[in-house]
């Protein structure tokens, strides 16, 4: 499974959930918190990322509390992937249990904003088609991949039980 990614939104470390789902939100509907959803680093991002783009970030991405609307809010923003050198634990599986992709990539620095890429999980490659250039990172394993393709964990679970757990 190759993912596509029209631009890349590039950020630096320690990207915390505060600032991608902004506690002055939380009581509100996920939508309307995604509205919000980096404002205080770049206050176009929510309204500028299209859906197809993907995330690219330093250390320790999704560092702070362990709100699974953070990479919720990215997701309904339009994010496809997330790449970034490392990440909170928790912030990474609530992001994979959401069914969206998060891979660790030593070399996201050399990925530029605006950057296209074609992410393949499975291989664990980043092919920068902007520059040209692929880049390798941490594979997803299958059955994690399997996970996401069925839209997350709950998504995964519903189709286990309708199979008889076979699947």
């Amino acid at each position: 499974m190759k993912i596509e990614c029209n631009r890349a939104w590039v950020f630096g470390d320690s990207i915390d959930t505060d600032v991608l789902a902004p506690n002055a939100y939380m009581m509100k509907p996920v939508e309307e918190l995604a509205r919000h959803c980096l404002e205080a680093v770049d206050p176009e991002f929510a309204s500028s990322v299209r859906l197809g783009d993907a995330f690219v970030a330093g250390e320790n991405l999704g560092i702070g509390s362990s709100r699974e609307q953070a990479p919720q809010a990215l997701m309904l923003l339009g994010i496809r992937v997330l790449l970034a050198k490392s990440f909170a634990r928790i912030f990474y599986r609530n992001a994979l249990n959401l069914g969206l992709p998060a891979l660790v990539c030593a070399d996201v620095d050399r990925i530029r904003q605006g950057d296209a890429l074609r992410v393949n999980p499975l291989a664990g490659t980043v092919e920068n088609l902007t520059m040209r250039e692929t880049l390798d990172c941490e594979p997803l394993p299958s059955h994690l991949m399997e996970m996401i393709a069925d839209g997350g964990l709950l998504a995964h679970l519903k189709k286990k039980l309708r199979s008889g757990g076979n699947s």
